[in-house]
């Protein structure tokens, strides 16, 4: 049963994760889709550490949290949240690069199936993630571009996560979809999607001191005068 939880949860994830990527930033559709995102991905996390997949689990939890947090009022509670989650962000950082270590000096270059390139990788974005979690709680809640930069890209580092977890895997994939879509290219394809919507919203914000909803709208037109004016 809670495997069965944990695959629904990762495919609506998927689904709910693209659909407040593609909607209009700041609408109904994007703030709906976003909540039920992280009640997804806090579902698949949740039960993927019962499962036994303990630090997936965490990392998962951790950047909807924390993205979630981020646009959220500063107060006491959010503060302890933000606290609880800058030490799973460096336990999760100090766990991958001990683990990437091992796997680069082993024969085979991987740990329990994992190359150790990609152990370094989650270990390096990881510790960046505890660095801005510093930087939150010394210098206080973001605003503007920053705040939505940091929003932005833990959100987008999490639908990853399910993508990853989904499409890295060619039995998984053939088990839904045909056989021309479980290549690694176009097994491959989903996953660089989520990072170029990423870095092109993080484009977008850069240095944007104007409210998230109006990110994507278009400026009004000048009303015309009348010839009384």
């Amino acid at each position: 049963m809670l495997l069965q939880i944990h695959i629904v949860a990762g495919a609506l994830a998927m689904i709910l994760g693209a659909v407040a990527l593609l909607a209009l930033k700041g609408a109904t559709v994007h703030r709906r889709s976003g909540q039920l995102f992280v009640f997804s991905m806090l579902t698949m996390g949740i039960t993927a550490s019962v499962l036994g997949n303990i630090g997936g689990g965490l990392m998962s939890s951790y950047f909807v949290v924390t993205a979630l947090t981020t646009v959220r009022p500063a107060t006491a509670w959010t503060r302890l949240v933000n606290i609880g989650a800058l030490v799973v962000a460096v336990v999760l950082a100090l766990g991958s690069m001990d683990k990437g270590f091992k796997a680069f000096v082993s024969p085979s270059g991987m740990l329990n199936g994992v190359p150790f390139f990609i152990l370094f990788f989650i270990g390096t974005v990881m510790a960046i993630a505890a660095a801005g979690d510093v930087r939150v709680m010394r210098s206080g809640h973001l605003r503007r571009g920053p705040r939505l930069a940091r929003h932005l890209w833990r959100m987008c580092f999490a639908l990853f996560i399910a993508a990853g977890s989904f499409f890295s895997i060619q039995a998984r994939v053939a088990k839904i979809l045909p056989g021309p879509f479980t290549t690694p290219a176009m097994r491959g394809l989903p996953i660089a999607l989520v990072f170029i919507a990423m870095f092109y919203w993080l484009w977008r914000v850069r240095g944007r001191r104007i409210p998230y909803g109006a990110i994507l709208a278009k400026p009004a037109l000048p009303r015309p005068r009348s010839r009384a004016e």
